[in-house]
């Protein structure tokens, strides 16, 4: 994600996910208010524990409405390359928790065992933790050639993107089994797409399609006219 607050920005370009966000968030309260009580956790320090994991830098960040008993602390979580100045100065000065950043990727341990109440991630999970290799060997059927995405490729290049996928989200499930209290609550908000549409008739299926051929094209004016200095 671009740090900072100019133009380009991610904190001046996340509208989008502030809406994803806001269209679940009474989801989210109902299903705290239904199924977590705040005081049957409260021990010898007294503390809430909540990671708002995948923050990035801009505006959407979990927010709390608090009371001051017990303690609410809050860990923000991103990469290490994430602009934490950016995003802590965008925090409100009077705010009733305690915040934490925690840098790091979330498909592995983050917190102690059995400390957190509370995790949260929207709009995150999406992202691979790296390209799956199978793609990039032109001696596997997956090989992936002309392409910068799975759209409209063959099914070996979609299921090695799968499988990938899925190994992913099995180390973040597991990392946040540990890392959660018993009866403590997660929410995650993930993008997803109904079996009766077609992966490549979707806007951003559409997107990578078309910003995975420009890039192609550029490649290939830099070998067909080799740059001069």
């Amino acid at each position: 994600m671009t740090g900072g607050e100019g133009p380009h920005s991610y904190a001046q370009n996340s509208s989008f996910r502030g809406e994803v966000f806001e269209a679940n968030k009474k989801l989210i309260e109902e299903a705290i208010v239904k199924n977590f009580d705040p005081m049957t956790y409260i021990g010898p320090t007294n503390v809430i524990r909540i990671a708002d994991l995948g923050c990035s830098t801009g505006p959407n960040a979990i927010k709390l409405s608090a009371h001051q008993i017990p303690e609410f602390h809050v860990f923000f979580n991103d990469q290490v390359s994430n602009n934490f100045n950016t995003f802590f100065k965008q925090l409100p000065p009077n705010r009733n928790y305690f915040a934490s950043g925690v840098p790091g990727s979330f498909l592995g341990r983050l917190f102690p065992k059995k400390t957190l109440h509370f995790v949260h991630s929207s709009s995150t999970l999406h992202w691979l933790s790296r390209v799956p290799k199978e793609i990039a060997d032109r001696s596997c059927s997956a090989f992936n050639k002309g392409r910068s995405h799975h759209v409209n490729a063959p099914k070996e290049v979609e299921d090695a993107y799968l499988a990938q996928y899925r190994a992913d989200l099995e180390n973040f499930l597991h990392a946040r089994a540990q890392e959660l209290v018993s009866n403590g609550l997660m929410a995650l908000q993930i993008a997803t797409v109904p079996d009766v549409i077609l992966e490549s008739d979707i806007h951003p299926s559409r997107a990578y399609e078309l910003l995975g051929s420009t890039l192609m094209d550029m490649a290939r004016v830099v070998i067909e006219k080799p740059l001069t200095v």
